[in-house]
């Protein structure tokens, strides 16, 4: 009976249950919180990935961490643990906060386990974490490529064979016209689908300066491509249906599809680069003398 009562309480005396028990509740609480203002399931599915990816690498660096903390850093740690939970209590739309919330939280578990000393033991993850969960307004603040979707989707409708004019970021077909907002550019697809690309060059190395820059301009090629024919159905579809069709393919469930399609391109992208990979290493130790 005294065994069985020392096997029961202790991982609860080990720092590692504890740091993945406060882990997986900020992951829960972000989660939920993110469903609540606004339900984006594409932006919820690569935030996962990202954390998914992180615990993945802590898992297997696991046994090298100094878990020697002191208590400014603990207290600090606390302190951002403790705002991430209080302030979640009180978000009713995404903003930076909410977005930050993960990177801010986590940055809260690291300083609580290790220190402040020891968070170079953590840079690599900390990183990709904030990568994943940076604030898209602000890069589109900066960064509008509206007018480069427009031309690009005007393009593509005239290369079909329909009679289209463009105006600036106003697609015009003869009985309907569309306007190309920042919001609907094509810049979130393509952030989310470079944070992907980050994470498959993190988990899955592969050789050569050159193929690694190719990873993530392929990404920002594909998300740009697939939106653009998104904007083009959206401006057929104002001249030519009916508004419950265009709400359906701009911010119903159509709209996932594309970023769905995205997904399935760039993955075969990775799978087809990952095999040229090992091919290439494969021959060179063929060629290797006995």
């Amino acid at each position: 009976m005294k065994n069985t009562t020392l096997a029961t309480i202790k991982p609860l005396e080990n720092t590692q249950f504890w740091l993945l028990a406060i882990a997986s509740s900020l992951t829960a609480v972000y989660v939920s919180l993110y469903l609540k203002v606004e339900g984006n399931v594409s932006q919820i599915a690569i935030s996962l990935l990202g954390l998914a990816g992180v615990y993945s690498l802590l898992e297997e660096k696991r046994q090298n961490f100094k878990f020697e903390s002191d208590i400014f850093s603990s207290l600090l740690g606390i302190v951002l643990i403790g705002f991430v939970l209080l302030r979640s209590n009180y978000v009713n739309v995404v903003d930076s906060f909410v977005e930050l919330s993960p990177f801010i939280g986590f940055l809260g578990l690291a300083l609580l386990a290790s220190g402040i000393r020891g968070l170079r033991q953590y840079w690599l993850e900390l990183a990709i974490i904030f990568a994943f969960h940076f604030p898209l307004i602000y890069i589109s603040q900066y960064l509008d490529i509206s007018i480069f979707t427009a031309q690009f989707s005007s393009a593509f409708l005239s290369y079909l064979g329909f009679p289209v004019l463009r105006e600036g970021v106003n697609i015009t077909l003869p009985t309907g016209a569309v306007e190309v907002y920042p919001g609907c550019s094509g810049m979130e697809t393509i952030s989310q689908l470079v944070k992907l690309a980050i994470l498959f060059l993190v988990m899955f190395p592969i050789r050569g300066l050159s193929k690694k820059i190719i990873v993530p301009i392929a990404a920002v090629i594909i998300a740009f491509i697939v939106n653009g024919i998104r904007v083009a159905l959206m401006a057929y579809l104002v001249a030519n249906s009916t508004t419950e069709s265009f709400d359906y393919w701009h911010i119903g469930t159509g709209s996932q599809i594309f970023f769905l399609i995205c997904t399935l391109l760039f993955g075969g992208f990775c799978y087809l680069i990952t095999k040229q990979d090992e091919a290439s290493n494969g021959s060179e130790q063929m060629e290797l003398p006995e």
